[in-house]
């Protein structure tokens, strides 16, 4: 080739990259401001009903008619108290989360070791312990209790939570196929249900609202937001609100402040949803509650339900009910033994020197359900109850906390520690009190110093003891001044 040659060919390739790299940007520019788009209206629904659809179980369905037939005329009052705590505090969790970046980050204010201690005992919560079992013993409840009549629910309880768990590990092989099951059809069709039931409630005649019941007598508002403990979605959503920022971004967004932004709307638009399910739900209770007595000491939220459907429908829509129950706790448990399982394998790759894979914690997690469900659902509830008075103070600080990032706490870092630990030695203290209540004991001595704390009697003996970790830990930043937190 001559030399002349050469230089053309060379001016030729030169120019050829520099339209190369002008390509390029002009691609890069556009993605850029792809990414700076907002999700379409379509988009934002799929969003928000899939986090409706994560968020939507069998303890959202049980709960809020059974604090509308218990609280009767104040039933108002306690489903304000029960929608603060089961919708304002999940979504804040959604959105906390979402800042921090996920959850380990946000725990890992306090400590990376605390990290990662909450994380298990959250995950447990969710799932193997009390929230996967809940699942098969309230869609046992719902849908073939009401036909039993002859003594043998006990053989049929364990002999359906068997399939019900056989085919769950089943389908929880492939996590990847649930979202859409959820966000496109369990979420539209739950709705449906509860619109259905609400209105054939405004038209069956049915007697005068009964007086509060129980706890509800003497403060049915704080007993509501203490019942919207057992929804567990506070602790469920610390995880839910990486997943929706993931899927804002798998449909563009990229930049991170319009994935905030686009998951504050998902959040906003959930909790109207769920206000407006709950609101629905708490009447539907009232209504029940006129039509057959329920006991305090024993009522579960299903028989609730159960009363209604049976005056209403009648035996047909008893089963309507009960295979909704069926499909919608069936995708939840699937869902959750899905979600404890990832965590623990990533987490816990080996036990006792033993590769332990996704698939053997999801036997293991369903063998352990599976003989939790059959000591059957009021005392699955009875149970838990203590465990979340444990750690639903914890979750709601560290929450609080991270809603404060910006114009308080990124300032006096030491104020998650102290305010968790200071939280934290009340919340396990009364756990403890209550959980030995449970199994018939008593810790008199210890019940009896909580009981000097302001709020304990409506088990809110943790607020003092948080606003004065707060203080302490600001304290200690003072003195601090600007050295670095050890963590």
């Amino acid at each position: 080739m001559s030399k002349r040659a050469k230089e053309e060919h060379n001016t030729t390739v030169a120019e050829q990259e520099l339209n190369d790299q002008h390509t390029a940007t002009q691609e890069q520019t556009a993605t850029d401001e792809q990414s700076l788009q907002s999700l379409t209206l379509n988009h934002r629904n799929v969003i928000a009903v899939t986090l409706f659809s994560m968020i939507f179980g069998a303890g959202n369905l049980i709960f809020p008619p059974l604090v509308g037939a218990l609280a009767g005329t104040a039933s108002f009052a306690a489903i304000v108290g029960f929608i603060v705590s089961a919708v304002g505090l999940p979504i804040m969790a959604v959105l906390a989360v979402s800042f921090a970046g996920g959850f380990r980050q946000l725990a890992g204010r306090v400590s990376p070791k605390f990290a990662t201690i909450l994380a298990v005992v959250i995950i447990l919560t969710i799932g193997p312990l009390f929230a996967i079992p809940r699942t098969a013993s309230t869609s046992f409840e719902m849908a073939l209790v009401p036909f039993i009549h002859d003594g043998s629910q006990q053989w049929l309880q364990l002999v359906y939570s068997i399939v019900f768990f056989a085919i769950a590990l089943v389908v929880a092989q492939h996590p990847e196929k649930l979202a859409k099951i959820l966000g496109r059809f369990m979420g539209p069709l739950l709705i449906a249900m509860i619109v259905i039931l609400f209105v054939m409630c405004l038209l069956l005649p049915h007697g005068p609202i009964q007086p509060a019941k129980g706890s509800y007598a003497q403060g049915a508002m704080v007993q509501g937001f203490l019942d919207g403990y057992q929804t567990l979605d506070l602790l469920s959503t610390l995880y839910f609100g990486i997943i929706i920022s993931a899927n804002i971004r798998a449909f563009g967004v990229k930049k991170e402040s319009r994935v905030r932004r686009e998951t504050g709307i998902a959040g906003l638009a959930t909790g109207v949803m769920l206000i407006v399910v709950y609101g629905m739900l708490g009447v539907i209770g009232t209504i029940s509650g006129t039509l057959q007595p329920i006991d305090p000491a024993t009522a579960t939220g299903t028989d609730v339900l159960s009363n209604l459907t049976t005056q209403a429908f009648g035996s047909a829509g008893t089963v309507f009910v009960g295979l909704t129950f069926i499909i919608a706790c069936f995708n939840v448990c699937t869902g959750l033994l899905s979600t404890a399982s990832s965590f623990f394998s990533k987490q816990f790759p080996t036990v006792f020197g033993r590769k332990f894979s996704y698939r053997a914690w999801t036997v293991l997690f369903t063998f352990i359900a599976l003989i939790i469900s059959n000591l059957g659902l009021a005392q699955i509830i009875r149970l838990s109850m203590p465990v979340l008075e444990a750690l639903y103070p914890i979750a709601i600080v560290l929450v609080l906390l991270a809603l404060l990032e910006g114009p308080f706490t990124s300032k006096f870092r030491p104020v998650y520690l102290w305010t968790v630990v200071f939280t934290a030695i009340v919340s396990i203290s009364q756990c403890a009190v209550s959980l030995t209540a449970v199994f018939g004991g008593h810790l008199t001595w210890l019940e009896n110093l909580l009981n000097y704390l302001p709020f304990q009697q409506q088990t809110l003996g943790w607020v003092l003891p948080a606003i004065i970790g707060t203080f302490v830990g600001v304290i200690v930043q003072f003195v601090r001044g600007n050295r670095p937190v050890q963590q």
